[in-house]
C-alpha cells in the first residue's frame, strides 16, 4: 500500500510516494532544501524523480538529486523549454493576492537559475508508474503551465502540483498560463471524487465526496 510523505521545503511541498522501501520523489524544491530532501530519501530506493511542472521552485534540485539518488527524471514534454528559462510561458492572474504572487514569481524567474538537465522520461496522460514500484498513474492537468501533471495514487488520492492550491482556501492556482485549461483541469481532478488532495503549495486536504457529481456541485 502506498504511503505519501510530504516534505516541507519552505513555501513548496515535495512528496515521497512510498511502497515499502521503493519510492517516487515528486518535485525537488529550491536549492537550499536539497539536503533536507536528500535526508528524507535515506534508506529508500528512489526509482524516479517526477516533476509536476517546470517552474524553478519545483525543479531547482532535479539535476543534483538525480545524480545523488541515481534516479531518472520525468516530466511532460510541454514544460521542457522551461528548464532553460521559466519566462518562456507567460503567467496571468486576477485579484490583489494573485498580483502579489505574480510579482514575486516573476522576480524569482529572473534571478533563480536551474542547473541544466535533460529529462530521461517524457510523461503523458494516463501513463502508469507501476514500473517504478507504485500503484499510480499520471493525469495531465494543464493550465498553470502547458505541461502540468498530477499523480493519481490508487483511485482517489491525488498529488496535483500547482493545478490547485490550499492557501487561505482550497482553490485553483492563482497563477496560470491558460485559465480556461486550468479550470478544466480542476474539473478533471474533482471528477475522480478525491478523498485526499496534496498540493505544491498548502496543506493536504481530506475530502468527503462520494461521487463526481457531488464534487462538481461543491463548487470546484
Amino acid at each position: 500500500m502506498e504511503i505519501i510523505h510530504q516534505i516541507h521545503c519552505g513555501s513548496v511541498n515535495c512528496f515521497l510516494i512510498r511502497n515499502g522501501h521503493t519510492a517516487v520523489l515528486v518535485d525537488t524544491g529550491r536549492l537550499k532544501y536539497r539536503n533536507l530532501i536528500l535526508r528524507a530519501c535515506e534508506d529508500l530506493q528512489v526509482r524516479l524523480i517526477l516533476l509536476t511542472h517546470g517552474h524553478v521552485d519545483h525543479v531547482q534540485n532535479a539535476a543534483f538529486l538525480s545524480q545523488e539518488l541515481h534516479a531518472p527524471i520525468a516530466m511532460h514534454r510541454a514544460d521542457v523549454p522551461l528548464i532553460g528559462d521559466n519566462r518562456r510561458q507567460k503567467l496571468y492572474t486576477k485579484g490583489f493576492l494573485g498580483c502579489l504572487m505574480l510579482s514575486a514569481t516573476k522576480h524569482s524567474f529572473r534571478k533563480d537559475k536551474i542547473e541544466p538537465f535533460t529529462p530521461d522520461i517524457l510523461l503523458s496522460d494516463q501513463d502508469s508508474l507501476s514500473a517504478y514500484g507504485i500503484d499510480a498513474r499520471i493525469i495531465a492537468v494543464p493550465g498553470h503551465t502547458r505541461g502540468s501533471i498530477g499523480v493519481l495514487i490508487g483511485e482517489r488520492t491525488l498529488v496535483v502540483g500547482d493545478a490547485m492550491m490550499n492557501l487561505l482556501c482550497l482553490r485553483p492556482s492563482l497563477l496560470y498560463n491558460n485559465r480556461m485549461l486550468m479550470l478544466r483541469s480542476v474539473k478533471k481532478i474533482m471528477a475522480h471524487s478525491p478523498s485526499m488532495l496534496y498540493f505544491g503549495h498548502g496543506r493536504p486536504v481530506r475530502l468527503h465526496l462520494q461521487s463526481p457529481k457531488e464534487a462538481l456541485e461543491a463548487g470546484f
